[in-house]
């Protein structure tokens, strides 16, 4: 599966919901497809929350985890499989 990442430490909304918004539109045939997941990297607490919120509306499948000093949002087909 291949993946896209957006390192998008150091933005702050909406901006982070903005260009994970234009990623998922860019590239929505290989998410339905299953062949991609975006991988959204955060500083912004703000995200874990507005990024969810609108994929998920969208059909798809989010799963956030802290990671040092950064989030990491995944962003997949919502297919009831698991993430990992």
């Amino acid at each position: 599966m291949e993946e896209l990442k957006l390192d998008l430490r150091g933005q702050v909304c909406p901006s982070t919901l903005l260009q994970t918004l234009k990623a998922i539109n860019k590239n929505k045939k290989k998410l339905k497809n299953k062949s991609l997941i975006i991988k959204v990297l955060t500083d912004n607490r703000d995200a874990l929350t507005t990024i969810p919120e609108a994929v998920e509306k969208m059909g798809f499948s989010v799963i956030s985890k802290k990671e040092n000093s950064y989030y990491i949002i995944l962003i997949k087909k919502n297919d009831g499989e698991y993430f990992f």
